[in-house]
C-alpha cells in the first residue's frame, strides 16, 4: 500500500463554531474551501472541517490530541490569549523536556502546542550518527 496523503478530519456538531475557532481564534491558514466543508495547513498535515453527511453527527470521540509544533510556545501562548482563545493549560516545560502549552476545541479535541527546544533529542542531526556507522 501507498499511503499519498493523510489529513484529521472533523465533523464538528457545530460547523459555524469550529470555523470560527480554526479559522480565526487559532489562526490556522485555509488550503481548500469547497463548500461543504474547509481544510486547514496544519504544518507538514491538513485539518479538515466537515460540514456534511449526517448534521451534527461526530464521527467517533477523539481519543487523543493534534501535536502542533510551533517556533516559541510562549508568544504562541501569547498569541492565542490576545485573540481570547481560553488556555486549557499554560506552557511549561514537560518531565521529557518538550516545552507545552494545551487548548481545546469546541468539541473537547486538546489541541497540544509543542517547542521542541534547542539540544531536545528530536533536535539531533541523525546524519551524524550514520558517518560513524561501519559500511560493509
Amino acid at each position: 500500500m501507498e499511503i499519498l496523503a493523510s489529513r484529521v478530519l472533523f465533523r464538528p456538531t457545530d460547523y459555524q463554531r469550529s470555523l470560527r475557532f480554526y479559522r480565526d481564534e487559532i489562526g490556522l491558514a485555509i488550503a481548500r474551501d469547497y463548500g461543504a466543508g474547509m481544510v486547514f495547513y496544519a504544518g507538514q498535515s491538513l485539518i479538515e472541517l466537515a460540514n456534511h453527511g449526517n448534521p451534527g453527527h461526530v464521527l467517533a470521540p477523539f481519543p487523543g490530541a493534534l501535536w502542533l509544533q510551533v517556533r516559541d510556545v510562549d508568544a504562541t501562548q501569547a498569541e492565542l490569549e490576545g485573540r481570547g482563545v481560553p488556555i486549557t493549560r499554560e506552557a511549561r516545560r514537560e518531565p521529557w523536556g518538550l516545552h507545552e502549552m494545551h487548548v481545546t476545541d469546541p468539541d473537547g479535541v486538546t489541541l497540544i502546542f509543542v517547542e521542541v527546544p534547542a539540544g531536545h533529542p528530536l533536535r539531533r542531526d541523525t546524519r551524524q550518527d550514520d558517518r560513524h556507522k561501519p559500511s560493509g
